[in-house]
């Protein structure tokens, strides 16, 4: 079932989350957006990730609602010495600066949110597919 492509940022704005993380079919849709704040629903597919990468002054929160995968963090892209299985109702911290990336290890998709504080995308942002992410400039 897909979920409305909006940001409701700078409003106020309540949601079951637990709900509109499942509902969500797109790799990743920004749901709201602050001036500190960004939230965004993924779905991330079998054998797929979210990209190994850093967030350079930006600490984030990552929720696992469903499905499991493996988490790898470290300071740098090629020394990634943390690892841990993650699963349903895990939750995620990852520092400001620290490289990571998670897999999705089941056959099934990998339903996330995740709370960047302050925000990563542009507000409204979607990407359908892993690919339009990777693809998308202002991801860069």
């Amino acid at each position: 079932m897909a979920i409305e492509e909006k940001d409701y940022g700078k409003k106020p704005y309540v949601v079951n989350i637990e709900k509109q993380t499942k509902d969500n079919d797109n790799y990743r849709t920004t749901i709201w957006t602050g001036e500190k704040l960004q939230v965004t629903v993924m779905s991330i597919q079998p054998n797929d990730d979210i990209g190994l990468e850093v967030h350079h002054g930006i600490d984030q929160f990552i929720r696992i609602e469903e499905g499991k995968g493996i988490c790898k963090m470290g300071p740098t892209e090629d020394q990634l010495d943390f690892e841990q299985k993650v699963e349903d109702d895990d939750a995620i911290f990852v520092p400001a600066d620290m490289w990571h990336n998670i897999t999705n290890t089941g056959d099934r998709p990998l339903k996330l949110y995740t709370i960047y504080a302050g925000p990563d995308h542009l507000p409204s942002t979607v990407h359908p597919t892993h690919e339009d992410a990777e693809n998308d400039p202002n991801e860069q």
